[in-house]
């Protein structure tokens, strides 16, 4: 794992899927781990997508693990024989899977009680890799886990979100990212320029222009970010005095 600078914790997400790449699913969960993940203090780096087979899940996984404090991943933990992202796990970490007790005893629980029975299919998602820790599912109690920095989550984004919440205590978390924006009614190029060399002043402050379209007119918002709050008030108060003078404010 690669360490990221003082008090930074990084992250990548890995989402897992064909019918993601196919476009017959839209994912939902891109923007929520981000969400999360910045509130509690980890910046996401870097989000790949790759099919259900086990050689890539395996090798992103492990480029991604080597680079980053965790990987998250989402997809393919659940009944059908397309769902390989367990095994996956395993392979790339080099331990054992098999039908885990702590997993299996709540499931039977919740099956019986609702008088569903529990098929070879449905006993696939007790399937943990070796030395995993459990993460909570309460919306269909079937688990996600934990194993190294590498966090295994469902895909269907209702699950998923409680997965990540449960996760969430096993994590270390760093300075939380800041922001400040600011809008302008002006088209992007024409301020470019001189946004440019105020990143050039500021290149611990990363800086990014979004360009806008509202009431058929141009504009821009410009978006400042930085873990220290001083220098992000400082940047964003020169920005915002040169805007003024211009004209542009």
């Amino acid at each position: 794992m690669k360490a990221a600078g003082e008090g930074i914790v990084t992250a990548a997400l890995l989402v897992i899927g064909d019918e993601i790449l196919s476009g017959r699913t839209k994912d939902k969960n891109i923007g929520h781990v981000a969400d999360h993940l910045t509130a509690i203090g980890i910046q996401m780096k870097e989000v790949r997508i790759v099919p259900d087979d086990e050689p890539e899940i395996v090798a992103a996984l492990n480029a991604l693990r080597a680079k980053y404090n965790y990987v998250f991943t989402t997809g393919g933990i659940g009944p059908t024989h397309d769902d390989i992202t367990a095994d996956a796990v395993a392979k790339a970490f080099g331990v054992p899977i098999d039908v885990d007790e702590r997993a299996l005893a709540p499931m039977k629980a919740y099956f019986e009680k609702r008088g569903v029975e529990l098929t070879p299919a449905r006993l696939r998602m007790a399937r943990i890799p070796a030395g995993a820790e459990l993460v909570e599912n309460s919306v269909s109690i079937a688990p996600g886990f934990m194993i190294g920095n590498v966090i295994v989550m469902a895909g269907v984004p209702q699950i998923m979100h409680v997965m990540l919440d449960a996760a969430t205590r096993y994590l270390k978390t760093g300075k939380k990212m800041l922001s400040a924006a600011i809008e302008l009614h002006r088209p992007e190029g024409e301020i470019a320029g001189m946004f440019e060399e105020h990143q050039k002043r500021y290149p611990d402050v990363p800086m990014g222009s979004y360009p806008f379209y509202r009431d058929g007119k141009p504009g821009t918002q410009l978006v400042l970010r930085s873990t220290d709050a001083a220098l992000l008030a400082k940047a964003e108060a020169e920005l915002k005095a040169e805007l003024t003078a211009r004209g542009w404010l």
